[in-house]
């Protein structure tokens, strides 16, 4: 599977219009990848609580059409990150797209962990219920968000579901950077799958954004990672080296506690 993680440069100076149609063009770009993965919500900033609300847009808005047609164009499975959706009878949530290579929307994902201990999206965000899993050609792909990186049984959770890529759009801050490379890292090892983690350049709002998009083997080997800056990072990711190293290392058979009930 060769995968590309696009990490985008949110600028506060850069229309959320002018950024959609520019990102759109770089996903045509990556015509011949079988994956494209942007990162949290890259149309408004993370960090720019105030613009939620504002730039907020039902799950078929704007970015849905931008983004199904640029996946289209690319003939690309294309992670789109997430958006801020506006549910018609509900609140906001922090949602992530997933477009087949004909721009079909194949799955969403709403972001069960929030982030900001009672204030910003803690408060201003609804919290989804469902983990989420996608089966690509070559892979099953687990759906998770930024913070539900650090909760660790989420993951397992879509382990249990078959997942053997787990992909993480994130919006992480440059000053906790170094807890961004461990947790990917962890996830993979504990897991033994691949980790594609793709975050965001620039600063939202006044916070400055880690970039350092990096993708993990299931051994726990970076097999590439990106600078600070807006940058495109492509790797070829073997999936069948889950299979192996499971099998090679079966750790996952001697889980004890948080069993899922057997699959009749």
């Amino acid at each position: 599977m060769r995968a590309s993680l696009l990490q985008i440069a949110v600028d506060d100076t850069e229309s959320v219009d002018s950024r959609r149609q520019r990102v759109a063009s770089l996903v045509r770009e990556q015509a011949g990848a079988d994956l494209v993965v942007l990162p949290e919500l890259w149309t408004t900033g993370a960090f720019a609580y105030p613009d939620f609300a504002t730039e907020a847009e039902p799950l078929e808005g704007p970015t849905y059409e931008a983004m199904a047609k640029a996946a289209s164009d690319a003939g690309v499975w294309l992670h789109a990150g997430s958006i801020p959706e506006r549910d018609p009878d509900g609140p906001l949530y922090n949602t992530s797209l997933l477009f087949s290579p004909a721009g079909e929307l194949t799955a969403t994902y709403r972001k069960i962990h929030r982030f900001g201990f009672d204030k910003g999206e803690a408060v201003l965000m609804g919290a989804g219920r469902d983990l989420v899993t996608a089966r690509l050609p070559n892979a099953t792909v687990g759906l998770a968000t930024c913070y539900d990186l650090r909760f660790p049984e989420l993951f397992r959770g879509l382990v249990d579901a078959g997942a053997d890529v787990l992909v993480i759009p994130a919006g992480w801050p440059e000053r906790r950077r170094e807890h961004w490379t461990l947790l990917a890292r962890a996830r993979a090892v504990e897991n033994q799958s691949f980790v594609l983690a793709c975050g965001t350049a620039g600063t939202h709002a006044g916070v400055p954004q880690a970039g350092h998009s990096i993708v993990v083997d299931p051994w726990g080997d970076v097999l590439a990672e990106a600078g600070p800056g807006e940058e495109t990072l492509t790797v070829s990711i073997d999936v069948g080296k889950v299979a192996a190293t499971r099998e090679q290392f079966p750790a996952l058979k001697d889980r004890v506690l948080g069993l899922a009930e057997p699959r009749r």
